[in-house]
């Protein structure tokens, strides 16, 4: 006896305070989900009514006992949603939980229910099911932030802004066209998640723990009850696939990088030094010590929040890479990573939905600023190779003496002198004067896709049609 005291309190010193127990509460603290999987409770009751109403279809237990769960079932759903039901850590996971409580409402109809299954399909099945919903909450978000894309390119189709490449000013876009591009990128975000509702529209249930069941199940009744295209083909990969989180968590990852190159581009718009757009009092916030300051930290956390999804990704990416087949304890892990990332993104999607409904358009700054940095030259270069019908790289160069040229002078290229041009080419006529201001340049890009307002505008009707 003296020696089993000394064992357990060296047990205790060596596992640290917050085990009283020693490694039975290690291993207490290691094992139970129930903390983050609880949040599977409603697919994993509407998965378990699913599987006992397949069961007293196929005889395999009877319609009463199929009565008595899914009236417990309902019982215990009605518990969780109302806030009074108590989940135990000693019961491990949300399944168990459940079962549990049904066996205190039920009796011994309650251990009838998991004939035929096991925890590895059924937390398959609760987690694909729960993916499933997250996605078309997905679809739905990345449709409305679409919405608001397509309002605000309708708004300025004409609005002229200066487009960059490496941050430079580079040729004159309009605001819509600009926004179109946004549209362009959470379309195909949007595409993506559809692809993944696709890939995982199977039903896990009944491949039991990973040889499938004896029992004369119907796989396809449940999988049509729980609205799966058709039930999976593989018992050993349904229960070791998570394919359809890690897919989800690609998709959140190149969502949230798309969001987060928005929320760059609107930190930087929003500054005093560019001032193109200005962001309400809903979407900024101000500083302790600098009362003239206006911060856009709804835009900085959107831009935040994708590090956490991109963590998220290569967390279960490394889960998985070493697991053999089937079913192993790491996959546990997974959950706590996709909760966390599709509470992210859509935290991220709502709020630069709002950001884009509400902020203000200065199109006096944008036009103005569309103009610098000789955003018209290539047109200048263009003018060339159309009415002087030089190739283009000799067109190249006399835009660049003019360029350089214009900048001895500090003034636009549209400011310079007739003569001053030609005397860089002799064929330059009065005529360029058309091409050089941004609205010309603007209205001249129609090829398909282009900045041209017509051409914007085309573009816009066809996502109205498609969203």
């Amino acid at each position: 006896m003296a020696e089993s005291k000394t064992d357990t309190k060296s047990s205790n010193q060596m596992w640290g305070g917050r085990f009283a127990s020693g490694p039975d509460a290690i291993m207490e603290e290691i094992n139970a989900s129930i903390g983050f999987d609880k949040k599977l409770f409603a697919q994993d009751i509407r998965g378990s009514i699913a599987h006992a109403t397949m069961l007293a279809h196929q005889g395999i237990i009877s319609a009463d006992d199929k009565d008595k769960i899914v009236h417990g079932l309902n019982t215990i759903l009605s518990e969780i949603e109302s806030g009074n039901f108590e989940f135990s850590r000693q019961l491990e996971d949300i399944h168990m939980n459940v079962e549990a409580r049904l066996a205190t409402l039920i009796g011994p109809a309650a251990g009838r229910l998991h004939t035929a299954r096991s925890r590895n399909d059924q937390v398959a099945l609760d987690f694909r099911l729960w993916v499933k919903e997250e996605l078309e909450k997905t679809e739905k978000m990345l449709t409305g932030l679409i919405a608001a894309f397509l309002d605000r390119a309708e708004e300025h189709a004409e609005s002229v802004m200066p487009g960059f490449t490496h941050l430079q000013t580079a040729q004159p876009v309009t605001f819509g066209h600009h926004c179109m591009a946004y549209v362009e990128m959470f379309g195909r975000d949007r595409s993506r998640v559809r692809h993944a509702i696709e890939h995982l529209d199977e039903s896990p249930i009944g491949a039991a723990a990973l040889a499938g069941t004896g029992y004369p199940i119907d796989r396809h009744m449940t999988a049509k009850a729980l609205g799966f295209r058709e039930p999976t083909r593989n018992s050993i990969d349904t229960v070791s696939d998570r394919d359809f989180a890690i897919e989800f968590l690609s998709i959140a990852a190149i969502t949230g990088m798309h969001l987060s190159r928005l929320a760059e581009e609107i930190v930087i718009w929003s500054t005093p030094q560019f001032g193109f757009v200005r962001l309400s009092d809903a979407f900024s916030t101000g500083s302790s010590i600098m009362p003239q300051k206006k911060n856009p930290d709804a835009a900085e956390l959107v831009r935040a929040k994708t590090g956490r999804i991109n963590g998220s990704l290569v967390a279960l990416l490394t889960i998985m890479k070493g697991l053999p087949l089937a079913y192993s304890k790491d996959m546990q892990e997974d959950k706590e990573q996709v909760f966390d990332a599709a509470e992210s993104l859509e935290l991220a999607i709502a709020a630069m939905t709002g950001m884009v409904r509400d902020m203000t358009v200065n199109t006096a700054r944008m036009k103005a600023a569309a103009g610098s940095g000789y955003s018209t030259a290539t047109d200048l270069a263009d003018w060339l190779v159309r009415e002087a019908g030089l190739p283009f790289r000799d067109a190249h160069h006399v835009t660049g003496r003019a360029v350089a040229l214009a900048e001895s002078k500090s003034c636009d290229l549209a400011e310079l002198p007739l003569a001053d041009l030609q005397a860089i080419h002799p064929d330059i006529t009065d005529k360029v004067y058309g091409v050089l201001t941004v609205e010309a340049s603007v209205a001249s890009r129609k090829s398909f896709g282009g900045t041209a307002p017509s051409e914007v505008r085309r573009q816009i009707a066809f996502w109205r049609a498609r969203n």
